[in-house]
């Protein structure tokens, strides 16, 4: 069954918000730049590797935004900076990306380390605070 389809049900009211997840899901699944891992760490922690080789802090950027990881990097152009390369071979990509992860609620990014060429991005889940309400009672008459 299409996705189209089951969300333009007229049983389901009120799922705008969970359509919107699954196409943010789907288009995030289509980007194959730069590589990735998504390690379970245990105890609600997760940790996504991307592989970001010859970028330096100051070229990437971590964004958390309406649910939404983003990991972006921008290279600057050599050229740009007055020096002029040439290239026997070039199999580095040297390309910007933008990648993006949908996370669920109570997921939180606790950190990010760029070691070795691979940025490293900490996600815990925070567990929600107990919260009771007590309800008043009404009369009738």
């Amino acid at each position: 069954m299409n996705r189209t389809i089951l969300f333009d049900s007229p049983f389901l009211l009120g799922f705008e918000h969970t359509r919107s997840l699954v196409e943010r899901a789907a288009k995030a699944a289509a980007e194959s730049y730069p590589p990735y891992n998504v390690e379970d760490l245990g105890d609600d922690q997760l940790r996504i590797t991307l592989a970001v080789a010859g970028f330096s802090p100051d070229q990437l950027g971590v964004t958390v935004e309406d649910n939404q990881l983003v990991i972006q990097g921008q290279r600057g152009d050599a050229k740009g900076q007055g020096q002029e390369q040439s290239y026997l071979h070039r199999g580095i990509a040297a390309r910007a990306f933008l990648r993006s992860f949908v996370l669920a609620d109570g997921m939180e990014v606790t950190g990010a380390l760029l070691e070795h060429g691979l940025l490293h991005i900490d996600v815990s889940r925070i567990p929600p605070a107990k919260l009771v309400k007590r309800i008043a009672i009404k009369t009738a008459g």
